[in-house]
């Protein structure tokens, strides 16, 4: 591809569709702005027809663009609003390192809370798997972390995630970056919600991130809660088709 926007071994039409995402989001393609022609976009990223398709209908289900008979348009200002996205690469929230750069991962298989056990279809002490990210600060403490954890649904659903069931998968360094590809190529289409709100414990304020993940049939796959201590409020989120 001439202009790769995403990581090397990515399928072409989500380097195709990250690139344009990227001119969507950026404003080098304004709001109800004609997109190039097909033709233009085939010769621009050295790639097929199909895969410029494929890549567009991913912006058409995140509400980024849309198309008529004249041909497909950036979406109008506050178009895109809304849960919908069909999400091809999980960059975790806590991917950059802090001001000591460790980050600590883990991926295990263990029985949720009450709560969560139950919106992920989870009988009570029934184990799933549970991916934990934490990146820590000079002074030892968390920044920034975040707990994943997987429904039944998922594990049975996406391949690539149920092979972590087994142990020896488990024991190696998780990268999880491909999820929501991995997610979109067993069928599945995803909505994603999240509530944010400002805790103020005794030692520190901090603000959280409830984000529930699920497909179209209104199962829930991914139940993630972040923490984000107050040094570092500022964050960015990446999700990429």
């Amino acid at each position: 591809m001439a202009e790769p926007s995403a990581p090397a071994g990515l399928p072409l039409y989500l380097q195709v569709a990250a690139a344009l995402r990227d001119d969507l989001t950026q404003r080098r393609i304004a709001p109800g702005t004609r997109l190039p022609s097909e033709r233009s976009l085939v010769n621009r990223f050295r790639v097929n027809r199909q895969t410029v398709r494929n890549a567009l209908q991913l912006l058409r289900e995140e509400r980024l663009v849309v198309t008529e008979r004249r041909g497909t348009f950036a979406a109008a200002a506050g178009g895109a609003a809304g849960p919908v996205l069909a999400a091809g690469l999980l960059e975790f929230p806590c991917g950059t390192g802090g001001a000591s750069g460790a980050v600590e991962v883990a991926l295990g298989w263990e029985a949720s809370p009450p709560g969560p056990a139950e919106r992920l279809g989870l009988l009570p002490g029934e184990r799933s798997l549970v991916h934990r990210h934490r990146v820590l600060g000079a002074d030892g403490g968390a920044e920034r972390s975040a707990v994943s954890r997987f429904s039944r649904y998922a594990l049975d659903e996406v391949p690539q995630l149920a092979r972590y069931r087994r142990a020896e998968a488990r024991s190696r360094h998780p990268d999880l970056r491909l999820l929501y590809h991995w997610m979109h190529r067993a069928g599945l289409r995803l909505t994603r919600r999240e509530s944010v709100a400002v805790g103020l414990p005794a030692d520190a304020a901090c603000l959280t991130v409830h984000r529930v993940v699920y497909d179209q049939h209104g199962h829930v796959l991914e139940l993630t809660d972040l923490r984000f201590a107050r040094a570092s409020a500022s964050v960015t989120y990446e999700f990429t088709g």
